[in-house]
């Protein structure tokens, strides 16, 4: 017993998922973000169960820099601002004109200011956050639009 390896704590950082531990890929081939903007399409359908899950995925892994309601003004957007960084509005401008498979390939694999969710959601778990996205949109869409007052 006293010529065993040392083991170090914490020697791995504890994000880092052993290879086959959460199913990343499940039911998709692997496909950088322009291959998932073509051909990745959400297989799931909007129903209530898989609105609420997006809904709660969201708001613990969205919500903090998108803001609840997808406007851009999450709890640290300030802090992102600080540092150069805009959190994107998901409700106008080219967020609500991208296909589906952009969205997803965009949570998966992270952008130039957001981290990769890959190791943080499978695939049926981001599918349920771009159906929440749209739902989002498409309530913002239908709400009435806010005149300015003077």
């Amino acid at each position: 017993m006293f010529r065993t390896v040392a083991i170090q704590p914490l020697e791995v950082a504890p994000r880092v998922m052993p290879e086959g531990t959460l199913p990343v890929n499940t039911g998709e081939p692997p496909m950088d973000l322009e291959m998932a903007t073509i051909k990745a399409h959400n297989p799931l359908k909007p129903t209530p169960q898989n609105l609420a899950h997006g809904k709660e995925l969201y708001v613990n892994n969205c919500g903090p820099c998108h803001g609840d309601n997808g406007d851009g003004n999450g709890p640290v957007a300030h802090l992102l601002r600080a540092h150069g960084f805009e959190p994107k509005n998901l409700l106008t401008g080219v967020a609500k004109n991208l296909p589906d498979g952009y969205i997803f390939g965009y949570i998966r694999d992270g952008g130039i200011h957001m981290p990769s969710y890959a190791d943080a959601m499978n695939s049926d778990e981001r599918w349920d956050v771009v159906m929440y996205v749209r739902d989002l949109e498409a309530q913002a869409a239908k709400a009435p639009a806010k005149t300015a007052s003077k």
